[in-house]
C-alpha cells in the first residue's frame, strides 16, 4: 500500500468532524485532511523509527521480536520515537525496553527513509556495559551475535539487514563512517 495520502486521519482533532480531502486555503499544493467545521489543516507526516547497534567487544546485540510485525524474527533493538524525547533518549530508551542492555550512546550512525510506509529510522552506534540482559515484553530473546553468526535470513526488516552491512564494512575497514539510504 502506497502511504502517502492513504487518508488515515478521518476526524478533526480538534472538533470531532469528518474532515474532507482537499487543497488547504493557504497556498498548499497537496490534499490534506481539513475540519469543514472548524477549518483545522491536519498533515499527515512520517513517524520517526529510533534504534541503536550496541555491541560488545565484536558482538552485535540483536533482539527476536516477540510482536507482529515479523514476530520471531530478529531486529535491533528500536522502535517509534516518543513525543519531548530527543533521538538518542528515543534509542536508548528502546534499548532498554527491548533488551534491557545499559550502553553508552555513540554516534549517529545511518539515517534510512522508508517512504512506502511513511517512517524515517535513525541508527546508532552503542557501547554495551557489559553482557547483562533483561529483555521486555516485547522480545523473545536477546542476545549478542559475531558478525559470522549473524542471522541474515531471519532478520526482521531490510532496514536493519542495510543498516549492520553498513557497520561490517565500516568495522572491517576500521573506521565509521555516516550513512544515508532510502529502502524502497
Amino acid at each position: 500500500m502506497d502511504y502517502a495520502g492513504s487518508g488515515s486521519i478521518q476526524h478533526c482533532k480538534n472538533c470531532g468532524t469528518a474532515v474532507v480531502r482537499r487543497l488547504p486555503d493557504d497556498g498548499d499544493t497537496k490534499l490534506r485532511a481539513v475540519c469543514p467545521a472548524c477549518h483545522t489543516v491536519h498533515y499527515e507526516n512520517p513517524l520517526n523509527v529510533v534504534g541503536t547497534i550496541p555491541v560488545l567487544g565484536d558482538q552485535v546485540l540483536l533482539c527476536k521480536r516477540n510482536i507482529e510485525p515479523r514476530k520471531g524474527f530478529w531486529t535491533l533493538p528500536a522502535g517509534f520515537m516518543e513525543l519531548r524525547e530527543t533521538l538518542a533518549e528515543g534509542a536508548a530508551r528502546e534499548t532498554d525496553e527491548e533488551a534491557g542492555a545499559q550502553i553508552d550512546m555513540q554516534a549517529l550512525f545511518a539515517v534510512l527513509d522508508v517512504p512506502r510506509v511513511g517512517q524515517v529510522h535513525f541508527f546508532f552506534r552503542a557501547q554495551m556495559h557489559n553482557d547483562h540482559l533483561n529483555p521486555g515484553h516485547e522480545t523473545m530473546e536477546a542476545r549478542l551475535f559475531s558478525e559470522a553468526d549473524i542471522p541474515w535470513d531471519d532478520l526482521a526488516f531490510k532496514t536493519v539487514k542495510e543498516t549492520l552491512r553498513c557497520f561490517f564494512a565500516d568495522r572491517a575497514k576500521g573506521s565509521f563512517g555516516f550513512h544515508t539510504l532510502t529502502i524502497h
